[in-house]
Protein backbone atom coordinates (compact mmCIF):
# COMPACT_ATOMS: atom_id res chain seq x y z
CA UNK A 1 0.00 0.00 0.00
CA UNK A 2 1.43 3.36 -1.04
CA UNK A 3 1.61 6.05 1.58
CA UNK A 4 0.66 9.52 0.38
CA UNK A 5 2.58 12.25 2.16
CA UNK A 6 1.60 15.90 2.23
CA UNK A 7 4.07 18.31 0.71
CA UNK A 8 4.89 21.75 2.08
CA UNK A 9 5.14 24.18 -0.82
CA UNK A 10 7.49 27.16 -0.73
CA UNK A 11 6.12 30.61 -1.55
CA UNK A 12 8.01 33.21 -3.56
CA UNK A 13 8.47 35.26 -0.37
CA UNK A 14 9.99 32.26 1.46
CA UNK A 15 12.19 31.57 -1.55
CA UNK A 16 13.73 35.04 -1.23
CA UNK A 17 14.11 34.62 2.53
CA UNK A 18 16.22 31.54 1.75
CA UNK A 19 18.56 33.82 -0.20
CA UNK A 20 18.66 36.32 2.68
CA UNK A 21 19.48 33.47 5.09
CA UNK A 22 22.30 32.17 2.79
CA UNK A 23 20.46 28.89 2.23
CA UNK A 24 20.47 29.80 -1.45
CA UNK A 25 22.69 32.36 -3.11
CA UNK A 26 22.17 34.46 -6.20
CA UNK A 27 24.61 32.29 -8.16
CA UNK A 28 22.56 29.11 -7.62
CA UNK A 29 20.93 28.03 -10.89
CA UNK A 30 17.47 27.41 -9.49
CA UNK A 31 13.93 28.62 -10.03
CA UNK A 32 10.68 28.22 -8.10
CA UNK A 33 8.09 26.13 -9.94
CA UNK A 34 4.80 25.17 -8.29
CA UNK A 35 6.26 25.68 -4.81
CA UNK A 36 9.34 23.54 -5.47
CA UNK A 37 12.93 24.68 -5.96
CA UNK A 38 14.06 23.26 -9.29
CA UNK A 39 17.69 23.14 -10.36
CA UNK A 40 18.13 24.50 -13.87
CA UNK A 41 20.37 22.98 -16.51
CA UNK A 42 23.76 24.61 -17.06
CA UNK A 43 23.78 27.11 -19.92
CA UNK A 44 25.83 25.85 -22.85
CA UNK A 45 27.46 28.22 -25.35
CA UNK A 46 24.96 27.44 -28.13
CA UNK A 47 22.06 28.16 -25.75
CA UNK A 48 23.65 31.40 -24.51
CA UNK A 49 24.42 32.51 -28.07
CA UNK A 50 20.81 31.94 -29.14
CA UNK A 51 19.45 33.89 -26.14
CA UNK A 52 21.83 36.77 -26.96
CA UNK A 53 20.81 36.67 -30.63
CA UNK A 54 17.10 36.85 -29.75
CA UNK A 55 17.63 39.69 -27.25
CA UNK A 56 19.72 41.65 -29.79
CA UNK A 57 17.11 41.17 -32.55
CA UNK A 58 14.28 42.27 -30.28
CA UNK A 59 16.23 45.27 -28.98
CA UNK A 60 16.74 46.45 -32.58
CA UNK A 61 12.99 47.11 -32.64
CA UNK A 62 13.84 50.13 -30.46
CA UNK A 63 10.35 50.22 -28.91
CA UNK A 64 9.65 52.40 -25.89
CA UNK A 65 6.51 50.52 -24.85
CA UNK A 66 8.26 47.23 -23.97
CA UNK A 67 11.29 45.80 -22.21
CA UNK A 68 13.24 42.76 -23.33
CA UNK A 69 14.44 40.72 -20.36
CA UNK A 70 16.93 37.88 -20.65
CA UNK A 71 17.02 35.12 -18.03
CA UNK A 72 15.35 37.20 -15.31
CA UNK A 73 12.52 36.19 -12.96
CA UNK A 74 8.87 36.42 -13.95
CA UNK A 75 6.41 36.10 -11.07
CA UNK A 76 3.50 33.93 -12.15
CA UNK A 77 1.84 33.16 -8.83
CA UNK A 78 2.43 32.87 -5.11
CA UNK A 79 4.31 29.61 -5.77
CA UNK A 80 6.01 30.09 -9.15
CA UNK A 81 8.72 32.42 -10.33
CA UNK A 82 10.53 30.88 -13.30
CA UNK A 83 13.38 32.53 -15.16
CA UNK A 84 12.47 32.33 -18.86
CA UNK A 85 15.30 32.68 -21.34
CA UNK A 86 13.65 35.75 -22.88
CA UNK A 87 10.47 37.59 -21.99
CA UNK A 88 8.93 40.66 -23.57
CA UNK A 89 7.11 42.68 -20.92
CA UNK A 90 5.22 45.96 -20.87
CA UNK A 91 7.46 48.93 -20.16
CA UNK A 92 7.89 49.95 -16.52
CA UNK A 93 9.57 53.33 -15.77
CA UNK A 94 11.57 51.74 -12.92
CA UNK A 95 12.60 48.79 -15.16
CA UNK A 96 10.96 46.47 -12.62
CA UNK A 97 13.50 47.38 -9.94
CA UNK A 98 10.78 47.57 -7.24
CA UNK A 99 9.40 44.12 -8.09
CA UNK A 100 9.71 41.52 -10.82
CA UNK A 101 7.17 41.63 -13.64
CA UNK A 102 4.11 39.42 -13.29
CA UNK A 103 2.19 37.31 -15.77
CA UNK A 104 -0.05 40.32 -16.47
CA UNK A 105 3.03 42.24 -17.67
CA UNK A 106 4.24 39.50 -20.04
CA UNK A 107 3.50 39.67 -23.75
CA UNK A 108 5.70 36.82 -24.98
CA UNK A 109 7.83 34.22 -23.19
CA UNK A 110 10.61 32.44 -25.09
CA UNK A 111 12.36 29.31 -23.85
CA UNK A 112 15.50 28.18 -25.67
CA UNK A 113 15.73 24.39 -25.46
CA UNK A 114 18.40 21.84 -26.04
CA UNK A 115 18.67 19.39 -23.14
CA UNK A 116 15.66 21.07 -21.47
CA UNK A 117 13.16 20.50 -24.32
CA UNK A 118 11.04 17.90 -22.51
CA UNK A 119 10.98 19.98 -19.29
CA UNK A 120 10.07 23.15 -21.19
CA UNK A 121 7.18 21.40 -22.96
CA UNK A 122 5.83 19.34 -20.07
CA UNK A 123 6.39 21.69 -17.11
CA UNK A 124 7.01 25.27 -18.19
CA UNK A 125 4.56 25.49 -21.11
CA UNK A 126 1.56 24.44 -18.96
CA UNK A 127 2.78 26.82 -16.25
CA UNK A 128 2.80 29.76 -18.70
CA UNK A 129 -0.62 28.79 -20.07
CA UNK A 130 -2.04 28.56 -16.54
CA UNK A 131 -0.71 32.07 -15.86
CA UNK A 132 -2.49 33.25 -19.03
CA UNK A 133 0.68 34.31 -20.85
CA UNK A 134 -0.76 35.14 -24.30
CA UNK A 135 2.10 33.74 -26.37
CA UNK A 136 4.99 31.37 -25.71
CA UNK A 137 7.75 30.13 -28.01
CA UNK A 138 10.07 27.19 -27.61
CA UNK A 139 13.22 27.48 -29.69
CA UNK A 140 14.44 23.95 -30.43
CA UNK A 141 18.20 24.31 -30.90
CA UNK A 142 18.70 20.77 -32.14
CA UNK A 143 16.13 21.03 -34.94
CA UNK A 144 16.64 24.79 -35.55
CA UNK A 145 12.93 25.52 -35.36
CA UNK A 146 10.49 27.47 -33.22
CA UNK A 147 7.25 26.12 -31.81
CA UNK A 148 4.86 29.02 -31.19
CA UNK A 149 1.93 28.64 -28.79
CA UNK A 150 -0.91 31.10 -28.24
CA UNK A 151 -4.48 31.34 -26.91
CA UNK A 152 -4.08 29.84 -23.42
CA UNK A 153 -6.96 27.77 -22.02
CA UNK A 154 -6.41 26.32 -18.56
CA UNK A 155 -2.97 24.73 -18.47
CA UNK A 156 -2.48 24.41 -22.23
CA UNK A 157 -2.45 26.49 -25.37
CA UNK A 158 -5.26 26.07 -27.86
CA UNK A 159 -3.10 26.88 -30.89
CA UNK A 160 0.45 25.99 -31.84
CA UNK A 161 2.48 26.35 -35.00
CA UNK A 162 5.87 25.09 -36.11
CA UNK A 163 8.27 27.50 -37.83
CA UNK A 164 11.34 26.30 -39.71
CA UNK A 165 14.54 28.25 -40.35
CA UNK A 166 13.34 29.81 -43.64
CA UNK A 167 9.91 30.76 -42.26
CA UNK A 168 8.76 34.08 -40.88
CA UNK A 169 7.32 34.22 -37.37
CA UNK A 170 4.98 36.91 -36.10
CA UNK A 171 4.90 38.37 -32.58
CA UNK A 172 1.20 39.00 -32.19
CA UNK A 173 1.37 41.49 -29.30
CA UNK A 174 3.85 43.70 -31.16
CA UNK A 175 2.59 43.10 -34.70
CA UNK A 176 6.16 42.43 -35.88
CA UNK A 177 7.60 39.69 -38.04
CA UNK A 178 11.07 38.09 -38.00
CA UNK A 179 12.69 35.41 -40.07
CA UNK A 180 13.31 32.40 -37.83
CA UNK A 181 16.96 32.50 -38.94
CA UNK A 182 17.25 35.96 -37.32
CA UNK A 183 16.39 34.39 -33.96
CA UNK A 184 17.51 30.76 -33.91
CA UNK A 185 21.15 29.74 -33.96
Amino acid sequence: MAVKLAQRLITVEEYYKMVDADILNEDDRVELIDGKIIEMCPIGSKHAGCVDKIVAALNRLNRTDILIRGQNPLRLSRYSEPEPDVVIVKFSPDYYSAQHPTAADALLVIEVSDSSLEYDKEVKLPLYASANIPECWIVNLEKKEIEAYHSPVGDRYKNNELFLLDDEIHIKALDVTFKVSELAV
